[in-house]
C-alpha cells in the first residue's frame, strides 16, 4: 500500500519533553532513563537525550517544550512508508518533526506550539490520534 494512502493511529504521550545535548563523551546521566519514555543516541559529536522535561537539571543545553505520538504498532522493522505517511502531512503543514524509532514502532516529537497544526494535519491525512487518560 503506498505511503500516502495508509492510514495509523497515534496515541499522544501526556509528558512534556526536552531534547538536550551533552558531550559525545559525557557518561549518560541517571537523570536521562528514567520515566515513561526516554531515548539516548551517542554519536562522535554528541550524546543526544530525549526525557521528560521535569527531569532535566538546570544548565543543561536543551530544547524545551516537545510533545510525543506514538504511533500504535507494532510494525515489522522491514515495514515501509511508516514514516513518510507522517511526515509528508507534517511537511506540507510546515510541522517540524524529530523522529525516534524503537523495534517496534515509531515516535513523533513535535514542539509544543505546533500540536494543534500537527494533529490536524494528521487527522486531515486520514491518521487517528488518540490522547491518553492523563492528557
Amino acid at each position: 500500500m503506498p505511503a500516502a494512502t495508509r492510514h495509523f493511529e497515534l496515541t499522544l504521550l501526556p509528558e512534556r519533553f526536552a531534547i538536550s545535548r551533552l558531550a559525545a563523551d559525557a557518561p549518560i546521566p541517571q537523570w536521562a532513563t528514567q520515566g515513561p519514555f526516554f531515548s539516548v543516541t551517542r554519536t562522535g559529536e554528541e550524546l543526544s537525550i530525549v526525557s521528560e522535561l521535569s527531569r532535566v537539571p538546570v544548565g543543561v543545553q536543551s530544547q524545551a517544550g516537545w510533545r510525543v505520538f506514538k504511533v500504535d504498532g507494532p510494525f515489522a522493522l522491514s515495514e515501509i512508508g511508516v514514516l513518510s505517511a507522517l511526515a509528508e502531512p507534517l511537511a506540507e503543514a510546515k510541522v517540524s518533526l524529530f523522529a525516534i524509532s524503537s523495534f517496534d514502532t515509531d515516535y513523533l516529537l513535535v514542539a509544543a506550539e505546533t500540536l494543534l497544526a500537527a494533529i490536524n494535519a494528521l487527522g486531515q491525512a486520514g491518521h487517528t490520534i488518540h490522547r491518553s487518560v492523563a492528557e
